[in-house]
């Protein structure tokens, strides 16, 4: 899908579960939650702070609580997309459209406003040390200029192009991996700045 300019462009170009997605939408219309597109996608905010989005893929479509890891999930719905590395964020996905429970989002949505106005919080983990894996720092040092230009990268820029790497089971993924991420670091890009 491609970067959506507004809530109905995203739902307009979702290739599945346009009337679920505007349910959705319909449901959180009705909270005092503010819509907004963020990172190409359905926001919805309290005072400035993310609170919830709505997206779409293959197998399934849901919800994303930000702060979800604080919010008390007496439903059972939410889960950890990338455990180990999401501190925060759990999604709710479904499959159609009778998992849309209207009152059980409701009563989560009211329970994340209540979040941020406790002001409770979980942040990112910015101060641990990137682990860069051999096989990216001896490509680095091979490419005349890659270790500069790794180096003049934001520290989350750094991280994203090392866990990408790393995350790779087979060599031959890690080879191609940092055959195409070589030139964008290059260039002084990030792997994600298509999506900000």
């Amino acid at each position: 899908m491609s970067r959506a300019k507004s809530v109905d462009d995203y739902i307009e170009t979702a290739s599945k579960y346009k009337t679920e997605l505007t349910r959705l939408r319909d449901i959180l219309r009705a909270t005092p939650l503010e819509e907004t597109v963020k990172w190409g996608g359905p926001c919805y905010t309290w005072r400035g702070r993310n609170i919830v989005g709505i997206g779409a893929f293959k197998a399934y479509f849901g919800l994303w609580f930000h702060q979800g890891a604080l919010l008390d999930d007496d439903a059972g719905v939410l889960v950890n997309a990338q455990e180990g590395k999401t501190r925060a964020l759990r999604q709710w996905r479904m499959c159609s459209a009778t998992d849309i429970k209207p009152a059980i989002i409701r009563r989560y949505v009211k329970h994340a406003i209540a979040v941020v106005d406790e002001g409770r919080e979980i942040k990112a983990d910015r101060g641990k040390a990137i682990e860069v894996p051999e096989a990216l720092s001896s490509a680095l040092r091979r490419e005349r200029g890659a270790t500069a230009a790794f180096r003049g990268l934001s520290p989350g820029k750094q991280r994203e192009y090392a866990e990408h790497v790393a995350s790779a089971k087979r060599e031959d993924t890690k080879t191609r991996r940092i055959a195409k991420i070589l030139p964008m670091i290059l260039a002084g890009a990030g792997l994600n700045d298509k999506y900000r």
